[in-house]
C-alpha cells in the first residue's frame, strides 16, 4: 500500500519519528510531503529513515488558512498513492486544493494513468465554529468529498459530525512521544532547596501565563518559574512579573529545538499548562503535558478543553483562570516529595499506555489499512 502524507507539522524533527514507525509496517510504503519551513521554523531532519521525505514549495508560508503547495498535483500524480493523508484542518485552502488534486487523478485513471487515492484529513478543532466564505465553502466540500478523517480529540470528532461529516473518524492524537528519548533523567545539578516550575509554549493570552505568574507570586521565595517560549505577550508578562515582585524568580528563555526538550523538562520540578478558554479557542491537546509526563515531571493543568482528559489521574487539575486554585495545587507539590514521586510514576505509565509515538503510529497505520479496503465514498 502506497501512502502519501502532506504535513507542515513534520518540519519538526521529533515528530518525524511517527513516520519511521509507520513505514516500519511491511505493508506500507510511505512518502511525506512537507515544506522547507513554516512560520519561521526551518525543517529539522531528525528521523528520516525508512520512508521518502520530499520538500515541496509552499505559498503563503505561516498563513494557517491560506497556505498551499503549488506543485502538489504533479507530485501526487508521480507518487501514485493508494491513500492520501492530508494532515490539515478541513476548512483550510491547503486541504481543499489537496483534495481537488487527489480527485483530479480519477480522470487520468480512465486513460490508463494514475488513479484517485483514498483520502483522509486531520482535525484538532474542538469548537463548533461557523466560518465565513470562502472557508465554509471549502469546509463543506472537504467534509462531503473526503473519505475519512482523524480527530485529535473527542470534541473535534463531535464538531465534524455536527457539520454533517459521515465518514469514519477515529480519535488519534496527531503525535505521541518517543519514550526512549523523553524519559526521566538524573538532575545535572542540585538545586539547593529551590523548586522550579516550568511552562513551555506560546506566549499568548489564551495560554494563561499571567494566571501562573499570579499563582507563583504567593509561593515561598525559594520557588522560581522558568518560561520557555516566544510570542506577543512576552513584554506584558515581563512587566507583570516585575509588578508582582518576582524579579529574579522568573526566567524567560526562547523556545528550544524539539530534540532538546527532554533536557529542558529535566530542569523542572513541575510543569504547568494554565490555558484559558476563549470565544473561538480552547486547548486541543497540550503536547507539553505528555512530553513532561514521559520525562517523569509532575504536571498541573487547567480545566480548559482537552487538558483534563490528557492528564487523567496522572496529574493535578485546577479551575481555569483561578490563580488561587493553581497556587494551592503548586503548594501541595512543593510540600510533598511523596506526591511528586507518585505523580511522576503515574504520568510516565499513562504515556506508555496511551501516548507513545509507536502507539499513535500503529493506530494510524491501521486506519490506512481500513480505509484502503473500504468502498470509496461517492
Amino acid at each position: 500500500m502506497r501512502v502519501v502524507m502532506l504535513s507542515k507539522a513534520l518540519i519538526v524533527g521529533e515528530y518525524q519519528r511517527k513516520c519511521e514507525l509507520i513505514a516500519a509496517h511491511d505493508d506500507i510504503a510511505l512518502t511525506v510531503f512537507t515544506p522547507p519551513a513554516w512560520a519561521g521554523q526551518s525543517l529539522e531532519r531528525a528521523h528520516v529513515s525508512g520512508y521518502t521525505l520530499r520538500i515541496l514549495p509552499i505559498r503563503f508560508d505561516g498563513n494557517f488558512h491560506l497556505h498551499y503547495y503549488p506543485t502538489l498535483g504533479r507530485e501526487l500524480a508521480a507518487s501514485r498513492p493508494d491513500v492520501f493523508h492530508i494532515d490539515e484542518e478541513p476548512y483550510n485552502l491547503a486541504t481543499f486544493l489537496a483534495l481537488r488534486a487527489a480527485a483530479s487523478l480519477q480522470s487520468h485513471r480512465r486513460s490508463g494513468g494514475a488513479r484517485s487515492p483514498r483520502t483522509l484529513f486531520f482535525t484538532w478543532q474542538n469548537v463548533l465554529r461557523r466560518y465565513p466564505p470562502p472557508f465554509n465553502w471549502m469546509e463543506r466540500y472537504v467534509l462531503t468529498h473526503v473519505d475519512n478523517g482523524i480527530a485529535g480529540n473527542q470534541e473535534a470528532a463531535q464538531v465534524c459530525r455536527a457539520k454533517g461529516f459521515a465518514g469514519d473518524m477515529p480519535v488519534i492524537p496527531q503525535f505521541g512521544v518517543d519514550e526512549s528519548h523523553f524519559r526521566p533523567r538524573a538532575r545535572a545539578v542540585e538545586r539547593d532547596g529551590q523548586f522550579t516550575i516550568g511552562y513551555a509554549g506560546r506566549l499568548v493570552p489564551e495560554k494563561g501565563i499571567d494566571v501562573l505568574l499570579r499563582a507563583v507570586a504567593g509561593l515561598p521565595p525559594t520557588t522560581r518559574l522558568m518560561i520557555i517560549g516566544a510570542g506577543p505577550e512576552r513584554s506584558a508578562l515581563e512587566q507583570l512579573s516585575a509588578g508582582l515582585g518576582l524579579t529574579g524568580r522568573v526566567i524567560f528563555r526562547p523556545p528550544s529545538p524539539s530534540t532538546e526538550m527532554p533536557q529542558v523538562y529535566g530542569e523542572f520540578d513541575a510543569l504547568v499548562l494554565p490555558s484559558r478558554t476563549q470565544r473561538n479557542w480552547k486547548e486541543q491537546f497540550g503536547r507539553v503535558l505528555i512530553e513532561a509526563m514521559a520525562c517523569g515531571v509532575p504536571v498541573i493543568g487547567s480545566t480548559c478543553g482537552e487538558i483534563p482528559n490528557v492528564i487523567g489521574e496522572a496529574g493535578l487539575i485546577f479551575a481555569e483562570n483561578d490563580a488561587e486554585a493553581l497556587r494551592a495545587q503548586l503548594a501541595r507539590l512543593i510540600a510533598s516529595p511523596a506526591l511528586r514521586a507518585e505523580l511522576a510514576q503515574r504520568g510516565r505509565e499513562r504515556v506508555l499506555a496511551h501516548y507513545t509515538m509507536r502507539h499513535i503510529a500503529d493506530q494510524t497505520a491501521q486506519t490506512y489499512r481500513q480505509l484502503h479496503i473500504e468502498p470509496k465514498r461517492v
